[in-house]
C-alpha cells in the first residue's frame, strides 16, 4: 500500500473510532464500560430536543406596569443625588409613573418659580428623554413615550438574559430561550425532572436589600411574634394606619420541617434601601460548622464593600434584615464594623433552597417581575412515536438510497453505499461531540443529508464513465473524474453551508436544529466524498496494476 493510501486509511479508521467513543454514551454499551472510561471520557452525547424526550414549554411576560414603577423610583433616587450635589433642597414624591419635585427653602417653605425652573434645566441638561410640566410650583417629571419604550424594550432584553443566566446555572442542556412579541420570553427545557422549581427559579425577581429594623418605634413593642398566613391581612389593616412615616412592614417565613407548618413574623423596617444586590460579584452555598446547615455566602464588589463597611460601621448594635423581593429572610444584630465585603444569608435553608437562591443572585435580579402565561408539559409519549417515526423514515430512504447505487453503479455505487454508512457513522459522532440537540426537525436534516451524501458521488461517477466512454484507462478515468468534479462539489456545498449558516442564526428552536444536522452532514460529506470513496479505489487500482475495466 503506498504511504499517500496509508495515512488516509489510518485518518479514516482514526474518525472513525473517535465518532464511536461520542456515540457510546447514547447507547446500552455505555453501562459496561469500566468505570475508569466512564470518569475520563465524555458522559453524554446527543441531547434529545424538547420534542422527542418532553419536557417543560414556558412563556413568562415581563410585568410592564411594574417595570415603569422600577424605572420611576430608580429615577427619582438618581435626580435625589442630583439636586444633593447642587446643594437644592427639594422634596421629591411619586405617584404612578410621574415624579412632582418641590423646591424647599431651609425653613421648609417654598422658593420661588425661578429655583423651579433651575431644576428643570439642570435636569434637562443630564437627563434627556424626560417630559415635564408644572402644577403651581411643583414639577412633574416623567418619561417619555418614546424613552418609556426603549426602557422596557432594555427591561425586556435584560430579563432574557437574566433567564439565560439562571437556567445555564440551573444545568439544563440546551435550553430554548427566544423573545416572543413585544413583552414575552419562551422558555423550553427538555427533560426537566422538577418544572415547579424551574419556574421558581426562573421567576424570582432576586432584588436583593439591605434596609434596617426600627426598633425604637412604639410600635415595635406591640408587634406579635407571628402571624398565621390566614391573619396577615387582619394583621395588616390594623398596624399600617399606626406605622410611622417612612417605616414599612415585612416578613420572614418560617417553615416548621417537621410539620410542614407555615407561620410569619413581622418586621417593622425603614424603608430607606442601604445596599442592594446589583453590587454582589458572587454568591455561593456555605456550610454552617456549629449547625450543619447551608447558608449563602455574599461577595460584594469594591464599591459595595465600602458602602456595607460604612452601614456596618454607623449602626452597630442595630439590626441589619436582608430583604429579598419583599421577604426578610434574616435580621442580624451588626455587633461591629465589617470589612471586605462579604456578608451571609442564614434562614433555615435546605440544601436545594440554598443552590437556588445562590443561583438568582449570581445570575443578577430581574428588571421586573415575570407573569407565567402558560405552562404546559410536553409528555415523552410525543418523543417515543417521533422517534420511531424517524426511525422508520431513515432506515426507508437509507435503504432506497443503498439498492439503487449498487443496481445504478454496480461495485461503484456499492462503494458509495460505504461511503454513506461512513457519512452517517461520522455525523452522529459530531453531534455527540458537541452535545448537540437532535429534535424532530434535525431528523429531517438527517435524511436530506443522506440524499446529500451520494449526490457528490453520483456527480463524479457520471464524469468517469464520460472519461471512460473517451477512451480512457480505468485509472486515468478515476483521477480525471475527481478531479474535474471537485470544483462543481465543492462550490455545491459551501452553498448550501452558507444557507445552514443563515438558518442557524436567524432561526429559532427547531430551524436552528434543522440547521446543525445539515451543516454537519455537508461537512462531512465532504469529507467522505473526496477522501473516503477516492482511497478505495485508489486501493483498487493499487491492487489491480492493469485495471481494465471499471464496474460503473
Amino acid at each position: 500500500m503506498k504511504k499517500g493510501i496509508r495515512w488516509r486509511v489510518i485518518l479514516i479508521i482514526g474518525t472513525v473510532l473517535l465518532s464511536g467513543i461520542f456515540i457510546l454514551p447514547n447507547t446500552p454499551l455505555w453501562r459496561l464500560m469500566p468505570e475508569w472510561w466512564k470518569k475520563n471520557m465524555p458522559d453524554r452525547g446527543i441531547v434529545l430536543g424538547l420534542d422527542l424526550q418532553g419536557g417543560t414549554h414556558l412563556v413568562f411576560e415581563v410585568d410592564s406596569k411594574r417595570a415603569q414603577e422600577i424605572l420611576t423610583d430608580r429615577l427619582s433616587q438618581i435626580l435625589k443625588g442630583l439636586l444633593e450635589k447642587k446643594n437644592i433642597k427639594a422634596e421629591i414624591s411619586s405617584k404612578g409613573d410621574a415624579l412632582f419635585i418641590t423646591p424647599q427653602d431651609s425653613v421648609g417653605k417654598s422658593n420661588s418659580g425661578a429655583v423651579t425652573e433651575d431644576i428643570e434645566r439642570l435636569i434637562k441638561d443630564s437627563y434627556p428623554g424626560l417630559e415635564f410640566s408644572r402644577s403651581q410650583k411643583t414639577l412633574i417629571v416623567k418619561y417619555s413615550s418614546a424613552e418609556i419604550g426603549r426602557l422596557l424594550d432594555s427591561a425586556t432584553e435584560q430579563a432574557l438574559e437574566t433567564i439565560r443566566n439562571r437556567i445555564d446555572q440551573f444545568g439544563v442542556a440546551e435550553p430554548t430561550i427566544q423573545r416572543q412579541g413585544k413583552d414575552e420570553i419562551v422558555v423550553q427545557l427538555p427533560g426537566i425532572k422538577d418544572p415547579k422549581r424551574a419556574i421558581e427559579v426562573i421567576g424570582k425577581t432576586a432584588q436583593l436589600e439591605f434596609k434596617l429594623l426600627d426598633e425604637e418605634t412604639p410600635l415595635w413593642k406591640d408587634l406579635p411574634p407571628y402571624v398565621k398566613p390566614e391573619n396577615e391581612e387582619e394583621f395588616l389593616r390594623n398596624f399600617l394606619p399606626r406605622l410611622p412615616e417612612g417605616d414599612e412592614i415585612l416578613f420572614q417565613r418560617i417553615v416548621d420541617r417537621q410539620t410542614g407548618e407555615v407561620i410569619k413574623k413581622p418586621y417593622i423596617l425603614k424603608k430607606e434601601v442601604l445596599l442592594t444586590g446589583s453590587l454582589l460579584t458572587d454568591a455561593r452555598v456555605q456550610i454552617d460548622s456549629r449547625f450543619n446547615e447551608p447558608y449563602v455566602s455574599l461577595s460584594f464588589n469594591s464599591l459595595g464593600a465600602k458602602i456595607f463597611e460604612d452601614v456596618t460601621a454607623k449602626n452597630v448594635k442595630k439590626r441589619l434584615a436582608i430583604v429579598l423581593d419583599g421577604n426578610v429572610y434574616s435580621a442580624p444584630v451588626i455587633q461591629e464594623r465589617i470589612a471586605g465585603g462579604n456578608a451571609q444569608i442564614t434562614g433555615s435553608f435546605t440544601m436545594e433552597e440554598a443552590k437556588d437562591l445562590a443561583i438568582v443572585l449570581r445570575a443578577g435580579a430581574l428588571p421586573a417581575p415575570l407573569k407565567l402565561l402558560e405552562n404546559v408539559t410536553v409528555g415523552p409519549s410525543l418523543g417515543r412515536d417521533s422517534i420511531e417515526a424517524g426511525k422508520i423514515a431513515g432506515i426507508a430512504a437509507f435503504v432506497m438510497v443503498v439498492i439503487f447505487m449498487v443496481f445504478y453503479y454496480r461495485l461503484s455505487g456499492l462503494i458509495a453505499d460505504i461511503a454513506l454508512i461512513l457519512n452517517i457513522i461520522l455525523l452522529i459522532g459530531a453531534m455527540g461531540a458537541l452535545q448537540a440537540t437532535l429534535t424532530m426537525p434535525g431528523i429531517a436534516g438527517i435524511i436530506l443529508a443522506i440524499g446529500m451524501a451520494v449526490d457528490s458521488n453520483v456527480l463524479m461517477f457520471e464524469r468517469m464513465r464520460e472519461e471512460l466512454r473517451s477512451g480512457k484507462t480505468p485509472r486515468a478515468a478515476i483521477d480525471s473524474g475527481y478531479k474535474k468534479a471537485f470544483w462543481t462539489i465543492f462550490d455545491s456545498h459551501v452553498t448550501t453551508l452558507i444557507t445552514a449558516a443563515v438558518l442557524f442564526q436567524f432561526g429559532t428552536g427547531p430551524i436552528k436544529g434543522f440547521a446543525v444536522t445539515l451543516s454537519l452532514g455537508v461537512a462531512i460529506n465532504l469529507f467522505t466524498a473526496l477522501i473516503g470513496t477516492k482511497t478505495v479505489f485508489d486501493m483498487i487500482v493499487a491492487k489491480k496494476k492493469e485495471l481494465r475495466r471499471l464496474s460503473i
